[in-house]
């Protein structure tokens, strides 16, 4: 099967958009499917404002009609609602092609983090662009309820998986040698959606490590003078920086899912989290993390659990798992329509105006 996928978000960017993806795309590819990736590599970008490792692509429409066309796909998925996103669903709209979406990210809590835009009025927004698709994929149960109660329809779940191969209880880093017990990681962008300030503010034992890097990490090295910045670490790196870490502390309270979790749990890691979507879906209190109100409490708990039990439990979030729900969730596109993925748009408009001529006799010939 040959599967396109839009996505604003993709390398070089990092984040778990990226990682979900890439990992998604390699599944499909080890199972035998054909899939290609429509993203701004290839564009002329700009940064998003606050948030500038985040590249915005410009005029889009053109690049996405012609990868269309010459790879004619079954199925169509748009990643994010970014200006590509926005160019495919307006590509497939136009020619009534079905195509799913996906809701990874909490635009407009983040939105209204960083400017007083109203709730309403950002998911008003979405509810249109999700609204055209045959389905939207969501991460997990509590985002598929909290998604319907805001009037979103046909919502499939999508899970995540996580790279066992990679992500596995390990000796300690030599890098982490010497830290003050326990260590308390945290693992992800640096942004105020984030809610670093709940975890690094904590007056708790021990040393807080935080691995990833984003806008908000001078604010916090000035603010937070106790903490170990990592900046971003990446692939066995990163596995064995968290393996050493004694608890994952995850305080965001908008992640749709929040992958740090699971590969911390691989690594054989307790989480410390709030008890809100993305966690609770997570997490199995008392067993594989803790979630309460007070971190404090959370990350004094979680410090006391089993680390073989939570590597045991993140065997069952496979990617192969994660990827099969995703294919099941791919809307074909019929073999008829396909045929008018190849047929220039030009083409599309000149063909309806001859039609129009023809119904009102305006194009009998003299």
């Amino acid at each position: 099967m040959r599967i396109a996928i839009a996505s604003d978000a993709w390398a070089p960017q990092t984040n778990g958009v990226v990682t979900t993806l890439r990992a998604t795309v390699e599944t499909l590819g080890r199972l035998g499917h054909e899939v290609r990736v429509l993203s701004p590599q290839s564009l002329r970008c700009i940064p998003a404002p606050s948030y500038p490792e985040i590249r915005l692509a410009l005029w889009p429409g053109p690049y996405v009609a012609r990868e269309l066309k010459a790879f004619r796909p079954h199925a169509i998925h748009i990643a994010t609602e970014g200006p590509l996103g926005m160019a495919v669903r307006r590509y497939c709209v136009h020619r009534r092609v079905p195509f799913s979406t996906s809701y990874h990210t909490r635009y407009p809590e983040y939105l209204r983090a960083r400017w007083p835009i109203p709730l309403a009025v950002s998911y008003a927004w979405l509810r249109r662009f999700h609204g055209a698709a045959a389905r939207t994929f969501v991460s997990s149960g509590s985002l598929d309820a909290e998604l319907s109660a805001r009037g979103f329809e046909h919502l499939h779940l999508w899970r995540r998986g996580v790279d066992l191969q990679r992500f596995h209880p390990r000796p300690p880093h030599s890098e982490l040698a010497g830290l003050p017990r326990p260590i308390m990681a945290y693992v992800g962008r640096l942004a105020v959606e984030k809610n670093l300030d709940a975890f690094l503010g904590l007056d708790v034992p021990g040393t807080k490590l935080v691995i990833g890097d984003g806008p908000q990490r001078a604010e916090l090295v000035a603010r937070h003078t106790g903490v170990v910045f990592a900046g971003y670490r990446f692939g066995d790196e990163l596995a064995g920086m968290l393996a050493t870490a004694d608890v994952l502390v995850f305080p965001s309270l908008t992640d749709t899912f929040g992958l740090a979790m699971i590969e911390a749990l691989a690594c054989g890691v307790p989480v410390a989290a709030f008890p809100v979507p993305g966690p609770v879906d997570v997490i199995e209190q008392g067993v594989t993390g803790v979630l309460h109100e007070d971190l404090a409490v959370a990350v004094r708990s979680a410090l006391l659990l089993d680390r073989g039990v939570c590597a045991q439990r993140a065997a069952a979030f496979t990617w192969d798992a994660a990827t099969a729900q995703f294919f099941a969730g791919l809307e074909p596109i019929p073999q008829a329509l396909r045929a008018t993925l190849a047929v220039r748009r030009s083409s599309v408009i000149i063909a309806r105006i001859l039609a129009r001529m023809q119904a009102s006799g305006t194009g009998d010939a003299n």
